[in-house]
């Protein structure tokens, strides 16, 4: 039976590289859409690049977040069906968004 994954795509604060020429951004979305076609199966919810900023809400109230100070910044989620765990990685292995300084971070969704 499949299982339900959530990726969180992570990346290094102030680690932007340059901005593509249109070539590298045809190339780009070619290598993704091949990606997407490749795994058509699996992928459940494209989910999304998230906007900066954001609130933390903790008991005593919500905050401006998330902090400066942290060491890895959450960019984007995705849920993925796969058989196992070592499926949902060769998916996100593959992945033409993984790029230096950046990770995947999957976690199994408990529940149906």
């Amino acid at each position: 039976m499949s299982k339900k994954y959530l990726f969180l795509q992570r990346s290094q604060p102030g680690s932007r590289q340059q901005q593509p020429s249109p070539a590298q951004m045809q190339d780009m979305y070619a290598a993704f859409n091949a990606w997407k076609e490749k795994f058509k199966a699996n992928i459940l919810d494209m989910g999304g690049k998230l906007m900066p900023g954001g609130k933390v809400v903790t008991t005593s109230g919500a905050t401006d977040g998330p902090f400066v100070e942290a060491k890895e910044i959450v960019g984007g989620y995705m849920f993925v069906t796969a058989d196992n765990v070592e499926r949902a990685i060769e998916v996100a292995r593959e992945m033409p968004m993984l790029m230096p300084g950046s990770t995947i971070e999957i976690r199994e969704v408990a529940g149906p």
